[in-house]
């Protein structure tokens, strides 16, 4: 088992798991020659582009679950920090 730490100090038990999988060849370099280009292990590129897809095919289960994680009171402590000490630009006018 994985401990995963967050942001904020928050953690997270995550499971190993094994399985074969079998990747046409041209699929298979591919990845490899794009995680190696990311800087990423070929196992992480996977992993994303899983859970990339996984949220692309369920959106209302992604940011439900993803709101549930959320931190109101952060994020409006964020938003009230927005553009202290930046004056407004051309066009900054909501019309």
């Amino acid at each position: 088992m994985i401990r995963r730490t967050h942001e904020g100090g928050s953690t997270t038990n995550m499971r190993r798991s094994n399985v074969a999988l079998r990747l046409q060849a041209s699929l298979l370099e591919e990845a490899r020659r794009v995680a190696e280009t990311e800087g990423v292990a070929l196992n992480q590129f996977i992993n994303v582009a899983v859970a990339e897809k996984l949220s692309a095919m369920r959106p209302e289960d992604y940011f439900r679950e993803r709101a549930e994680r959320g931190d109101v009171g952060r994020a409006k402590r964020i938003l009230k920090r927005a553009g202290k000490g930046n004056p407004p630009q051309l066009r900054d006018d909501l019309r």
